[in-house]
């Protein structure tokens, strides 16, 4: 038998894992981090860019997690991840870069809260907050793209790290 929304089991968690965005504007995209927010338990989501506003098109996609997520909206993602590092926070970024690990072959621990940052759809995270990041992982892809939607790596990402927190 399938089972909907108020038949699961599901053990409710929440994960010391803060998502931070790096300029993620497209609205269906925001809405659909809410939703992964949401479903894997994140404590925070932050949004960063500028003229982030919540409107009905990530309201549709989030399917209201919205009112459920610990969210903040920030104008610099830059500035949230240096305050976020100074408090002692385990900064990685999710890019392909020259020297980024697969993220399958990272180690999580509870030690310290996490911080993932996600980038933009077109330019992905910063330099600078490259820079700033204690670890950088990527997703071994296999095909012709060398990229993919910046909400399924995210899913993958955080499904890793969940897992091996759990």
């Amino acid at each position: 038998m399938q089972l909907t929304h108020y038949t699961t089991n599901f053990k409710k968690r929440t994960f010391p894992i803060i998502l931070v965005c790096d300029n993620v504007t497209n609205a269906p995209n925001i809405g659909s981090l809410f939703r992964m927010a949401d479903a894997f338990g994140i404590e925070k989501l932050v949004l960063c860019g500028e003229n982030i506003q919540l409107g009905r098109k990530i309201s549709k996609t989030s399917r209201a997690t919205e009112k459920v997520v610990n969210y903040d909206i920030c104008p610099s993602a830059l500035e949230v991840v240096k305050e976020l590092k100074e408090n002692n926070h385990h900064i990685i970024s999710l890019e392909i870069t020259d020297k980024s690990e697969p993220i399958h072959t990272a180690k999580f621990s509870n030690e310290k809260s996490i911080v993932l940052v996600i980038g933009d759809e077109n330019f992905g995270v910063s330099e600078a907050i490259l820079n700033l990041s204690d670890a950088v992982f990527h997703i071994d892809m296999f095909g012709q793209n060398s990229s993919m939607n910046v909400v399924q790596a995210t899913n993958i990402a955080v499904y890793e790290i969940t897992k091996q927190l759990s």
